[in-house]
């Protein structure tokens, strides 16, 4: 067996070729020798010359072969290749190149799926990604537009001041969301940890406890919970925390953030998602949750009664536990799916935000607030609580609710208590999840379309 190649230095984009192809005249070629290499993703045979189409990262070319000039040719389908020759454009008018030198740089040995329909099991494409990306040009495309969009969030953030940073994904109290977490033993500390389940929350406000004023992270986040359309164990969230700002500077800044980025990735802030035909431009339409809750005959601030309500509409209210696990069945099967142009739902309940101000004028409700775009959840933010006393003692009103029943409440952190005790400025903070953002961006109906490698089930099961 011969040896490959270790390397094929200086070579091209096929894009940029593939352009300089297609001013030429029909039949000429171009002055200048190219370097170009990928993978065959189809041949051709006739006679004396050889068709050849030649896909990278960039896009696809046909290869010109005239056997006399490159010699024999011994490429497959699927094979990598370098190939050296000068731009063209065929009789029929093909951007092209016209090939001098084919060299083998990698063998395929199982063959493709059917290279004219591509990848279409959808168990397949998920678990064996690298075929996905291989055969299917959309997916490329995907993948490489979800990475624009990180690019993007980053550009806007630092340019309005904000500083990255990264906080422990290993944690000894998990806490920033309701949510099992993952947990794991720490053998030589012989202490228990646990994989976070929200970005960083409750550090990223220590850092604004430490003079930061502006800060956010992007990282991965573990839930130990189901999967669904919009729900995979380990997904990537993106946090902010802005001092002397409160969840109305939070809301105009997140839509800002969306247009931009809409604006920056796809060039208009007009989206297909989940059927629906959207416009992502500033501003948003804003709605109070209780009003929301109202309108659909479904709110009351009495367990018993939430309880009779959704009973008399057959809604299965066994598993809900506590009057926050209610409100939030009714907001899951009654709101969030008519929540289809984007619309942030503000004001909630304190017992459902442990972590937010109280709204002026007292009274029960804080300054939270939940953006929705096509009947999904995009963001979760706050006017942060920034008294130590308070946030003691909404930490004990969860441990009220734990021992009410509900398995998902804030444990609580004595540290983090006594962080905010040295005094936090006024602040306002989001929690966004990259992958859903994504898939409203990207017209995706599934976050496994979104993510690389999806959770899956083990092939025994």
């Amino acid at each position: 067996m011969s040896a490959t190649p270790k390397r094929f230095p200086d070579r091209d984009e096929i894009a940029r070729v593939r352009d300089e192809a297609d001013a030429l005249e029909t039949g000429a070629e171009g002055p200048e020798t190219r370097r170009l290499a990928g993978r065959v993703m189809a041949r051709r045979d006739m006679g004396k010359l050889v068709f050849c189409d030649l896909v990278d990262r960039s896009g696809r070319i046909q290869l010109l072969c005239p056997v006399a000039r490159t010699g024999e040719i011994d490429v497959h389908l699927g094979d990598v290749v370098g190939a050296i020759g000068k731009p063209t454009k065929s009789r029929r008018g093909e951007p092209s190149l016209v090939v001098d030198e084919l060299v083998v740089l990698s063998r395929i040995r199982s063959p493709l799926p059917d290279t004219f329909h591509g990848l279409t099991d959808v168990e397949q494409r998920y678990r064996r990604r690298y075929l996905d990306l291989l055969m299917n040009e959309e997916t490329r495309a995907t993948f490489v537009l979800r990475s624009r969009i990180v690019v993007a969030i980053r550009r806007y953030l630092d340019g309005e001041g904000f500083v990255e940073v990264e906080t422990p994904a290993l944690q000894s109290d998990y806490g920033g969301a309701f949510a099992r977490p993952f947990a794991t033993h720490h053998n030589e500390l012989d202490q228990d940890l646990y994989l976070r389940i929200a970005g960083g929350e409750l550090y990223l406000k220590r850092l604004i406890v430490g003079g930061l004023e502006k800060v956010y992270e992007i990282g991965r986040v573990f839930r130990n919970e189901g999967v669904s359309y919009k729900h995979n164990p380990e997904f990537t969230m993106l946090e902010w925390y802005e001092a002397y700002a409160d969840y109305r500077d939070t809301m105009e800044r997140f839509e800002t953030l969306v247009e931009t980025v809409a604006l920056e990735v796809l060039g208009t802030t007009k989206i297909h998602y989940r059927g629906h035909d959207l416009d992502v431009k500033r501003p948003w339409r804003r709605l109070k949750l209780v009003d929301a809750l109202a309108e659909h005959g479904v709110w009351s601030d009495d367990e018993t009664d939430l309880r009779r309500i959704l009973d008399g509409r057959g809604i299965d209210t066994t598993q809900d536990k506590t009057w926050a696990q209610l409100v939030d069945h009714a907001l899951t099967n009654y709101v969030e799916p008519r929540l289809l142009e984007p619309t942030f739902l503000y004001d909630y309940p304190v017992r459902l935000s442990p972590f937010a101000r109280l709204a002026d004028g007292g009274g029960e409700i804080t300054e939270r607030f939940e953006g929705f775009v096509g009947g999904t959840e995009i963001c979760n933010a706050f006017s942060e609580l920034n008294d130590a006393v308070e946030q003691e003692a909404r930490f004990r009103m969860q441990s009220e609710e734990g021992a009410g029943g509900n398995v998902e409440v804030e444990p609580g952190d004595e540290d983090y208590v006594q962080a905010l005790s040295y005094g936090m400025p006024p602040t306002g903070g989001i929690g966004f999840g990259i992958d859903r953002l994504a898939m409203m961006l990207l017209g995706k109906d599934s976050i496994r379309d979104v993510i690389l490698f999806p959770a899956q089930r083990s092939r025994g099961d």
